[in-house]
């Protein structure tokens, strides 16, 4: 497992996830499967994990423990799954809704083994790879599909969105040009397409946040995420915490506002006693980040911020 992908905050996301081990508890971003091997060893004989992964690369990575189910699906359908795990388990005609979960974790990083296979084309690091970058295999858009078909205007808003690109849409006329000359396929030809704009020495800065935008609207994960939050809340138990790990501003600054207001835009709504409606209550007001010693032996641990919150009791 870890050589499919190191755990990030392991041990500060388990501690702050699970506390009943009898429990049922979710791993929407199953990857290596370092994370639930270690909820696992939290657990008694009765607990159960469900682990989510849209990768077949990290559902191959499945553990053989009976009370583990793994679940080849985006995580953000993890309230369908609920619903119909709740049914199983309870009685039919029980209309309580889905929440059946004692703790859900999140890491929303990309794994190490999709920026380290080549021919999934996550990496700028390999001039040749073809420009892929679905998490999901069997998804129909690809990398080379937004760079080569979407207009200047789309592609100048997700790099300003997603990647925010300083000169994005300089940037966008750039890939424009290129691929009027010839299509382009591969992420060096991409790279050479931007060559003009990319800083002397620190290419792989401007670089990441291209790739970053380009994934971002290749796997929808913004949306994704968003649903994955309504439909986490409402899985949880009354008291069931949700963890999640995230990498970069625009998904942290999500569950942020999330955990305080109950939305992604952190638009606040309040009941007639001037009390915010949100489901969750946050458990640390400032996120958890890792240690030097942590980043020291992993640098892709660097950017991650952990957050955790609490289902409210009758919310």
């Amino acid at each position: 497992m870890s050589e499919y992908h190191t755990p990030v905050l392991l041990q500060e996301s388990i501690e702050a996830l699970v506390q009943n081990p009898n429990g049922i508890y979710a791993d929407a971003t199953f990857g290596g499967g370092g994370h639930t091997a270690a909820i696992l060893s939290r657990l008694s004989g009765d607990g159960k994990v469900i682990a989510f992964d849209r990768d077949i690369d990290a559902i191959n990575n499945a553990i053989s423990d009976e009370r583990l189910t793994l679940v080849h699906n985006n995580f953000r359908f993890i309230e369908n799954y609920a619903e119909g795990l709740r049914r199983s388990l309870a009685d039919a005609r029980d209309d309580r809704g889905p929440a059946i979960f004692d703790g859900i974790l999140a890491d929303l990083g990309v794994s190490s083994h999709q920026f380290d296979t080549a021919d999934r084309g996550f990496s700028f690091r390999f001039e040749d790879a073809p420009l892929d970058m679905r998490m999901n295999q069997e998804a129909k858009l690809t990398a080379k599909e937004v760079v080569n078909s979407y207009t200047e205007e789309e592609l100048e808003k997700i790099l300003r969105l997603y990647g925010e690109v300083d000169g994005a849409r300089n940037m966008a006329r750039l890939i424009a040009q290129a691929r009027n000359a010839k299509e382009i396929n591969t992420t060096g030809e991409l790279d050479a397409a931007i060559a003009k704009m990319l800083p002397k020495g620190a290419e792989h800065k401007l670089l990441a946040k291209v790739y970053q935008a380009l994934r971002i609207e290749v796997n929808q994960e913004m949306r994704s995420l968003e649903k994955f939050l309504e439909g986490a809340t409402r899985s949880l138990k009354d008291g069931g915490r949700l963890v999640v790990i995230t990498y970069h501003s625009l998904e942290d600054r999500m569950v942020k506002n999330f955990i305080k207001t109950g939305n992604v835009e952190g638009t606040e709504h309040k009941d007639l006693y001037g009390r915010t409606q949100a489901p969750l209550e946050a458990i640390n007001r400032k996120p958890i980040i890792p240690t030097e010693e942590e980043i020291s032996a992993n640098t892709r641990a660097r950017s991650a911020k952990l957050r955790i919150a609490e289902r409210r009791a009758g919310a």
